[in-house]
C-alpha cells in the first residue's frame, strides 16, 4: 500500500511518498519527496492512505539535515525509472556532501559520451527522490546553476546550506 505525508521544511512543504518496508530504517521505503510547484512533482492518488507516523524516521533525517547537522540520509528507496535512470541517479548519490559535480561529470562517470549529456540531464530532471538524492549537487560546466526540478532558488538555497557555493 502506497503511504504519504506532508512536512514543513525550509524549501516549504514537503509531499513524501513510500510504501511498508521491513529492512527500511522506519519502516517505510521512500518512493518520492516533491516540493510545492516542482516539475514532475507526485500527486496523491486515490487509494493512498495518509501516514504521517510512517514517515517519522524520514521526517526526522531531512529535519537534521536541514539543521546542518547531518549531512547524508539512511533512507531505503523504492527501486524505479530505467536502467540508465537509475544508473545516472547512482552517480548522483555519490557526489560528496558540500561539493558539486557538472553534467559532463556525470555523463563521463555513466559512460556517456559528450552528446548525451542532455540524456544525462533528462534522466536528472526526472529524479523522484529530491534532496535525498542530491540533483541539486549538479551544475553547469561554466559552474551556474541550472535545470532543478524544484527550481533554481531552491537548488541555490540547497547548496549553500552544504556550502558548496562558488563566488568568484
Amino acid at each position: 500500500m502506497t503511504v504519504h505525508t506532508t512536512i514543513e521544511s525550509p524549501l516549504g512543504e514537503v509531499l513524501l511518498v513510500g510504501t511498508a518496508s521491513g529492512t527500511a530504517p522506519g519502516g517505510t521505503a521512500l518512493a518520492s519527496l516533491s516540493l510545492p510547484g516542482q516539475k514532475g512533482a507526485a500527486v496523491v492518488q486515490d487509494g493512498w492512505r495518509r501516514d504521517p507516523a510512517a514517515f517519522e524516521e524520514i521526517g526526522g533525517q531531512l529535519a537534521s539535515y536541514f539543521a546542518g547537522v547531518t549531512t547524508g540520509f539512511d533512507v531505503e528507496c523504492v527501486e524505479s525509472g530505467t536502467e540508465f535512470q537509475r544508473k545516472v541517479w547512482r552517480a548522483l548519490e555519490e557526489i560528496p556532501y558540500g561539493t558539486t559535480a557538472t553534467y559532463g561529470e556525470i555523463a563521463r562517470r555513466v559512460g556517456v559520451a559528450r552528446a548525451g549529456v542532455r540524456a544525462v540531464g533528462t534522466a536528472i530532471g526526472r529524479n523522484p527522490l529530491l534532496v535525498v538524492r542530491p540533483c541539486h549537487r549538479v551544475i553547469g560546466s561554466d559552474g551556474a546553476l541550472r535545470g532543478y526540478a524544484g527550481g533554481l532558488e531552491r537548488k541555490e538555497r540547497l547548496l549553500g546550506l552544504e556550502g558548496a557555493l562558488r563566488h568568484g
